[in-house]
Order: C-alpha cells, then structure tokens, then sequence
C-alpha cells in the first residue's frame, strides 16, 4: 500500500475518492457489451439493403461508453437512419430506438448469464485504494451494472453504484457529460473537484475532462492511448496495476 501512496501522492494530492467506470475498467464486460451489439447491428442491417455494415470501428466511434439508447441513435445516424422511438418497454423484436436496445439487452444478459471474471489488477487497485481510506463509487452507462458487480463479486466494495437506471430516474444526461459522475460525488458528499475519475471510454474520459474533477485515469482497452489523451485524459494506463 505504501507504494500505491507513493505512486498516487504526486498527481492525487487532495483527492477523496475513485470514481470507476464498470464496463472496461472493472470487468471485461466491454467486450461482451461489443459483441452484443455487432450482433444487434449485423442483424438488423441484414435487412437493410445499401447500407454500410457493421465495422469494428463503429462500436469506439459511436457507441462505447454512451447510454444504451443514444449508442443505438447514434449508429443509426451514422447510417442515415430514423427509427421511431417506441416506448421504454418496447418488445425486442419492434424495429424502434428503444425495441433495438432492449434487443441488444437482451444479447448481453445471454452472454453474462455464466458468470463476469474482474480484471485482477483492479480488484488489487480497489482493495488498495480502500486501504489508503479512499472513497469509491461506480458510474456506469449500463442499466446491467449491479447485475454485473453482483456477478463478478464486486458488489460488497460499492455503496455508491449510478448507472442507467439511476441516471434516467435523475434526469441526468449521459456520458459525455459530466452529470452522472457529477451525482456520484454528491452520493458521496464529496465536491466533484476531490474526485479522480477512471475511464476506458472516451465518452467517459471527455465526461471526466468537461467536469470539475481532480484528474481522469485513462485505461487503454482498446480505445488507443493517444486518442484519450486527446479526449482529456490526465494519464494512461493499460492496466490499473500498474499504478501499484
């Protein structure tokens, strides 16, 4: 833990708490978040004749780290595309906004039913944090997150959990904007500005860098380095062991 302290002192001096985002950060769920919707959009754009399929690209490019439905807004815009919007229960099969992201929740609960495996070097960085008396919340786009945090065991390590649900009961915007972690801060009775905020997306991290944070962890899952460097990250890691 002394290490930990000494690595954190130089850039950390003042802050209060860890602000984790879930999906990339905590679990390997981005992944799975990945596959699911590259299945929802190959799917549907089968039956969309001219349209561009389905690119790897498309998931960092307009939907990683974005509320479920403004990820299925903003593919589509890409495309040229105008869904209605249906209502927030609309059945899976309905070709809506929100039809298709409850498909593509429907995808991903399929895929985590077996169980969520944490990445170990972060497991190591909460306990530590923990150590050194650091307050510790989760602030996920994912309307899955205690559902996720329950299944990879992490849920006994955070009383502060905002995500899709809580956002859309506050009214609050989703990533980019600093909102969400913003409420995760008042959660802990803490300023955003005593705050760090550790993000692999770069919606997230362009959230982290628009608000009054301390500083935004950048975790490098695929996103590229430089790229959330660009978006505002304070530094980049590609684990979060290394700052152990």
């Amino acid at each position: 833990m002394t290490d930990l302290l000494k690595t954190i002192s130089p850039s950390w001096t003042g802050a209060s708490a860890i602000l984790f985002d879930l999906d990339g950060v905590l679990t390997p769920t981005a992944t799975v978040h990945e596959r699911a919707w590259q299945e929802l959009f190959e799917g549907y754009l089968a039956s969309q004749p001219g349209v561009t399929g389905y690119q790897e690209s498309d998931y960092f490019d307009h939907i990683d780290g974005k509320p479920r439905f403004d990820g299925v807004r903003d593919f589509l815009a890409s495309r040229g595309i105008v869904l209605p919007e249906g209502p927030t229960d609309d059945d899976p099969a309905n070709l809506t906004v929100q039809g298709l992201g409850n498909r593509k929740n429907r995808i991903f609960n399929d895929i985590v039913s077996s169980g969520v495996e944490p990445f170990e070097g972060s497991v190591l960085f909460i306990e530590a944090a923990q150590a050194l008396g650091l307050k510790i919340a989760v602030v996920s786009s994912s309307r899955n997150a205690p559902a996720v945090l329950e299944a990879a065991g992490l849920s006994r390590h955070f009383r502060v959990v905002v995500d899709g649900v809580v956002a859309a009961a506050e009214g609050l915007p989703g990533k980019p904007s600093p909102a969400t972690y913003d409420y995760a801060a008042q959660l802990l009775d803490l300023p955003s500005e005593e705050c760090v905020v550790v993000e692999d997306a770069v919606s997230g991290v362009q959230a982290g860098h628009s608000g009054q944070f301390h500083s935004v962890i950048g975790v490098d899952r695929g996103a590229g380095r430089q790229t959330l460097l660009d978006a505002g990250a304070t530094l980049v890691v590609n684990d979060l062991k290394e700052l152990l």
